[in-house]
């Protein structure tokens, strides 16, 4: 088999681009543990000035300058010598409450880099992996992750877009946030909506504890934290008002059954609102950095999570048509897609 040189080359090029991110990532995690961001976002800094500031080592604050700098993620200032942040960098990496801060997905990375014996030894014997065995960096990072973007589109955009739903949470309605991890979500509604009451469901015990300590913290009085499974979770008479699904119906061991169970739980009128991840129906709908990177996960954390319960194993690249056949088969005869980032589809649903 001969060699074509100039796509080698280019292979070879691209190899060299991602084990430059990869390596650099771990570096990224050094910044944020050591607030390297935060520090440089108050404004330019020389290595030196930066280790008097932090206390830390110059020549390695140099070395790791320089890696971020090469990366884009500072700035360099050829007459100064200075680092600098600009506004876009600090949204991502300097702000913890930034609707753009981009530093729980590489706590995410790190977990996933700690899990790989575990996801090989899965590969060999296909039982799956459930969510709470996998390393603990993964629960705070997917926490912080996508309380970003629910920072930036749950309130504005997501309620919105769901037809009469904001005017029932202004006036009082019950929500049940299912799958709802450490509670950011849930939180966030909570907060928006002090005259609905709130109920955040997840069968992981420490993320359950998590999400009541973050509740009691803030003296919020309209929300509450059980563990329940999906398909069996507890619901007032009266029924739900709104039940809300983030990024977790893919990861589920029986999709359906949870929506047939979410289906039981809903009040006359009362709307399913399914967030999931904005991926291709085929392959080839998939064949770019986003699908790459739910594709990762997805490997990862999502189709283990499913296999580990005997679940369909949808994954984080199920696609519209998926996840629309899964919401029917709970019995929801109407469906749309009612809101939409690069990442995210939000599904409204209703009997």
């Amino acid at each position: 088999m001969s060699l074509d040189q100039g796509r080698l080359e280019e292979l070879l090029h691209k190899i060299v681009g991602d084990v430059g991110a990869a390596m650099s990532a771990a570096l990224v995690h050094i910044g944020d543990r050591l607030g390297l961001y935060k520090a440089l976002a108050s404004g330019p800094r020389t290595s030196a000035q930066l280790a008097g500031a932090t206390g830390l080592s110059e020549r390695m604050l140099r070395e790791w300058l320089l890696n971020q700098a090469s990366g884009g993620y500072i700035e360099y200032d050829d007459a100064t010598g200075a680092y600098s942040m600009t506004p876009e960098q600090v949204a991502a990496f300097g702000d913890e409450n930034s609707p753009a801060l981009m530093l729980g997905a590489f706590d995410i990375i790190e977990s996933v880099h700690r899990d790989v014996p575990t996801i090989a030894e899965a590969f060999r014997h296909g039982r799956g992996v459930p969510w709470g065995a996998h390393d603990g960096c993964l629960f705070c990072g997917t926490e912080r992750f996508f309380a970003a973007g629910y920072r930036a589109n749950l309130i504005s955009a997501w309620i919105p877009s769901l037809e009469g739903v904001e005017p029932r949470l202004r006036a009082g309605a019950r929500v049940a946030d299912l799958g709802c991890g450490h509670g950011a979500s849930t939180l966030l509604l909570a907060r928006a909506f002090p005259q609905s009451t709130f109920v955040g469901l997840d069968f992981h015990g420490p993320s359950i504890e998590c999400a009541r300590g973050r509740a009691a913290g803030e003296g919020l009085r309209n929300v509450s934290f059980e563990i329940a499974d999906s398909v069996t979770f507890p619901a007032p008479k009266e029924g739900y008002d709104l039940v809300a699904c983030f990024d977790c119906l893919h990861d589920m061991g029986d999709p359906e059954g949870c929506a047939k169970r979410v289906h039981q739980t809903l009040a006359p009128g009362g709307v399913w609102m399914v967030v999931e991840p904005a991926a291709a129906d085929d392959v080839r709908g998939n064949l770019n950095p986003v699908g790459r990177v739910f594709s990762a996960a997805s490997t990862m954390i999502c189709v283990p999570a499913s296999m580990a319960f005997g679940g369909p194993a949808l994954g984080a690249c199920a696609g519209e048509k998926v996840i629309r056949k899964i919401i029917q088969a709970g019995g929801f005869s109407k469906c749309r897609v009612a809101a939409r980032t690069p990442f995210n589809f939000v599904y409204e649903a209703r009997a």
